[in-house]
């Protein structure tokens, strides 16, 4: 069991043979501060790193700041993408895109120039990966999963919202060329907090329940003492019992709310939702305890 501690720094062993940090200085240099929360998940949740094709890379970008409260939901995650041209010819605006690639060394242009002639030969570029690529992510072939932009470093990135769907491109990064094919394209998530009372007007429609769905993950000796109903409970510390499931227990269009005490762990969990796929997740701003001050002091604090 890895022990997780308050500190910011975290002993990382490997994953696929190569350390976590290596996976993630893939990541645009702005992005790659991550929570315990996200080194754990990357370590335990076989959702993270399956043995299949359903690979979820997460989003390690920090969430900005809300700056202000001048509506009862603000949103956290908004599209910043250029309007240039990407898959399919859309616009690279409110778009995630589903990637695979291989990864293989500067000099190695004979082995490169290989590939890229089996590709289009009609060889699968994930079985070829499996095979050739340098990266960790050979173990689920080549499979990065769901990303947007911002997150990845520049040269893949431009490649990436620049391919067309299917057609396998290359590209050159610091880590050496890649082969890189674009699967799938949707609209991107959105994270948003929600204010306590917004939220109780919410809960008072008689649908709310039907069409919503609340995750609290605190731990059980937390809910005993104070809860909100209609909230499923999955404790944090479970979480790698209940992540590789969360699709399968979750309908990720749904609008999913998600519940802590003061709305640290509850939003760790909302932007890991987001890279599972969920379309619109809400934080709890402030938490329980602050749905207890501000809206139903009936709930005892603690």
């Amino acid at each position: 069991m890895l022990k997780i501690s308050s500190s910011s720094s975290l002993h990382v062993p490997s994953i696929c043979g190569a350390p976590v940090n290596f996976i993630l200085s893939f990541l645009n240099p702005s992005s790659r501060k991550v929570s315990n929360f996200t080194r754990l998940a990357l370590l335990h949740s076989t959702t993270l790193f399956p043995n299949s094709r359903n690979f979820q890379f997460p989003t390690f970008k920090r969430v900005s700041t809300m700056m202000g409260r001048p509506h009862s939901c603000s949103r956290v995650v908004t599209a910043s993408y250029s309007a240039a041209s990407g898959p399919g010819g859309s616009s690279g605006g409110d778009r995630e895109i589903l990637v695979q690639h291989l990864l293989v060394k500067e000099d190695d242009q004979k082995l490169l120039l290989d590939l890229q002639k089996r590709t289009a030969e009609g060889e699968d570029l994930s079985d070829l990966a499996v095979e050739y690529s340098m990266c960790p992510s050979k173990e689920d072939g080549g499979m990065l999963g769901w990303v947007r932009k911002g997150q990845m470093v520049p040269e893949f990135e431009e490649a990436a919202f620049g391919a067309p769907l299917n057609k396998v491109v290359k590209c050159k990064t610091k880590f050496g060329w890649h082969l890189l094919q674009v699967l799938s394209e949707r609209e991107e998530s959105v994270l948003e907090h929600i204010q306590p009372n917004e939220f109780h007007v919410r809960l008072q429609d008689p649908s709310f329940l039907e069409e919503a769905q609340l995750i609290d993950v605190r731990e059980p000796e937390e809910v005993a003492q104070a809860s909100v109903p209609g909230f499923q409970v999955l404790p944090l510390r479970q979480f790698g019992v209940w992540g590789p499931e969360i699709t399968t227990k979750f309908d990720p269009q749904k609008d999913t709310y998600v519940l802590c005490h003061h709305g640290m762990r509850s939003l760790q969990v909302a932007k890991w939702l987001q890279t599972q796929g969920f379309r619109k997740v809400f934080n709890m701003a402030g938490g329980i305890h602050e749905y207890a001050v501000k809206v139903d002091p009936s709930i005892p604090t603690y």
